[in-house]
Formats: structure tokens, C-alpha cells, sequence
């Protein structure tokens, strides 16, 4: 796919959503050499390759579609945030998924790459300097697995710095820098609250990685297949204790014990597990590419040819057409 010539007609990818009300990363980015990538919708009729972002799904419905056309359905979230990932007549209008979910046509998880391990792995693990044992980044109060209620018990039971917006307790030193300045507040913690949104097979997001790669102890509370995603004995899982009184006495226990915690540590001088590994080794390819491949192989005449012109149908194309119409004449408005 990398070695398409340059005289080759490159296929053509259309982001025809937005990514949460901008424009998607993919669509931002230059065109890879193996394929032409737009968020111009007036280019449908040309489109080989049509991605839709399902968290905006409200863009989706005035899609058409031509024959030879592959769709693809992508979303990072969790299924319990946005049903339609389990709507089974919405998700057979699109050919192939891309998701978290290990299940995916394309899997796309949240693990970090080989070189983030290495970089990460390169430096020593950083001092703990804080007075509080535990660390909380968390602004947003989504939540559907009651991360928010363990959150707060824990913070009763034992002291937990929170920098983000909710249950905001301490303000970073110095100027913020984005992930940099994350990454060393949180090494300079024994422990990291790493509490998923969701509770969903394979959602596995930053959270936990952030924790690992800035050199302290995530506290999981979410899936138990992060178990496949991380190395073994890098993490406590909040699941292992009857309540946060319970967890928070643990925390204590290890802070006083310096050869117990330090064997959440073990993991840094062995290799990587060899499924991460194989992992990263697959994800190492642009995920376009990998799109193209899966579309070709399971397509390869161009793709079903029998599909209606309106998926979604015309009342759904009228809906979205008028929306799109408001939205267009108030952004005028704020401009004018």
C-alpha cells in the first residue's frame, strides 16, 4: 500500500463527520503517499473510501451513496455512551468497523506505542516528592460505571491532589504544557487514578498508559481485559477491594513498605509482554493503510454494489439537511 506509484490513481478517503464538532485529526493531517484524504463532502460521489465518526451521527444522515463504495464506522468510545454502536439495523449499513474493540475490522486501542515504552522506560522512575499518595486528572463528569462516587470516597479515605476540574483540589506549579506537565505531576506521586468513564470489554483508554509511562502506580477501576493491554503486576485494580476504605488502606500499607511498592515495578527491567508487543508491531502501520487493506481484501471488486442511494432514508436526509442549514445561519450570526 506505502509503494503506489505516483502515476496510479491514489484511492480517495472521505471523513464525512466531524470528530466531536471539529474537524477529524485524519482530515488535518497531510495525505498519506498511499491515498487522498478530504472532509469535503461534495466529493462523495468520488469517494472508494467513506469513514463516519458514530458519536456524530447526527451528520450521517443525509449520506449517499454510490456502488463500489466501502463504509466504515469508527468510534473511540465506549458502546454505553452511544447505543447505535449496538444498534444492529444502523451498524449494517456500514461495511467495516473501526474501533477499540478487539473485535474490530480495524482495531484501533488506545496502547501507546514501541518507542513511548522506550523513551519512557529509558529514564528512571521519578521521585515522589509529593506529600498526598495518590493523583486525580479528571474534568470531565461523564460517567456510567459510578467512577464519579468511588472518586470521591477515595478522597475521604486517604489524600488525593486532583488538577482537573472536577473535584479540583490543587493548581499546577508552573506553566502548562499539556501532556508533558501531566506526565511529570503524575510521576511525582506513588499512585495515579486511572477511573474509566465506562465499563466495557476492551475500553482501555490513556488513563491507565499515562500513569505507566510517567513512572508511578495506576489505581485501575474499569475493564478486567486491561489485564491483556499492560504488563503483569504494573497496576492495583480497584475491582480487587471491597470499597475505597478498603483500597485506601492498601495504598497506606504500600507507602510505608518500600520493597512492596517497589515491586509494581518489576515490570520496567523485563521485555514488554510478547502479545504488546506483536500488538505494536501491527499498529506500527498508518491506520489508513490498514483501512485500504481490510477494504481490499474483504472487497476486492470495489465492494457491495446493492445499496440504496439514501442508507438512511429521506425522511433521515431531510432532517439532517435542514439541521445542517440552522447550524450554518447561527455560526453566520455569531460571526456577523
Amino acid at each position: 500500500m506505502d509503494d503506489v506509484s505516483p502515476s496510479e490513481p491514489r484511492p480517495l478517503v472521505i471523513i464525512y463527520t466531524s470528530f466531536f464538532g471539529r474537524q477529524h485529526p485524519l482530515a488535518t493531517a497531510p495525505s498519506p503517499p498511499f491515498c487522498t484524504v478530504t472532509c469535503d463532502r461534495g466529493r462523495l460521489r468520488e469517494a472508494d473510501i467513506v469513514l463516519f465518526h458514530i458519536p456524530d451521527a447526527w451528520e450521517i444522515g443525509d449520506a449517499t451513496r454510490r456502488p463500489g463504495q466501502i463504509w466504515v464506522a469508527y468510534t473511540m468510545e465506549s458502546p454505553a455512551h452511544y447505543p447505535l454502536w449496538r444498534d444492529d439495523a444502523f451498524m449494517a449499513r456500514f461495511d467495516l468497523v473501526m474501533s477499540h474493540e478487539r473485535i474490530a475490522d480495524i482495531w484501533t486501542p488506545y496502547l501507546p506505542s514501541a518507542e513511548d515504552w522506550r523513551l519512557a522506560l529509558a529514564q528512571p522512575v521519578p521521585a515522589k516528592t509529593e506529600l498526598a499518595p495518590a493523583v486525580l486528572f479528571q474534568s470531565a463528569n461523564v460517567d456510567r460505571n459510578g467512577r464519579n462516587d468511588f472518586a470521591f470516597d477515595l478522597m475521604k479515605a486517604i489524600r488525593v491532589d486532583s488538577y482537573g476540574k472536577l473535584f479540583h483540589n490543587r493548581d499546577l506549579g508552573g506553566p502548562d504544557l499539556g501532556r508533558r506537565t501531566k506526565l511529570d505531576t503524575i510521576g511525582r506521586y506513588h499512585f495515579c487514578c486511572a477511573f474509566e468513564n465506562a465499563t466495557t470489554p476492551d475500553y482501555v483508554t490513556e488513563k491507565i498508559f499515562d500513569a505507566l509511562l510517567a513512572g508511578t502506580v495506576p489505581i485501575y477501576r474499569g475493564t478486567r481485559d486491561v489485564a491483556a493491554f499492560v504488563p503483569p503486576g504494573s497496576y492495583i485494580d480497584a475491582a480487587d477491594f471491597p470499597s475505597a476504605g478498603a483500597l485506601a488502606d492498601h495504598l497506606r500499607t504500600l507507602r510505608a513498605d518500600a520493597a512492596a511498592y517497589a515491586r509494581y515495578f518489576a515490570w520496567r527491567d523485563q521485555p514488554l509482554p510478547e502479545a504488546m508487543v506483536t500488538w505494536m508491531r501491527d499498529l506500527d502501520r498508518p491506520v489508513l493503510a490498514r483501512v485500504l487493506e481490510v477494504a481490499s481484501a474483504r472487497f476486492p471488486t470495489g465492494g457491495p454494489d446493492d445499496r440504496p442511494r439514501l442508507p438512511f432514508g429521506p425522511l433521515a436526509y431531510l432532517r439532517t439537511k435542514l439541521r445542517r442549514l440552522r447550524r450554518a445561519r447561527l455560526a453566520a450570526r455569531r460571526r456577523g
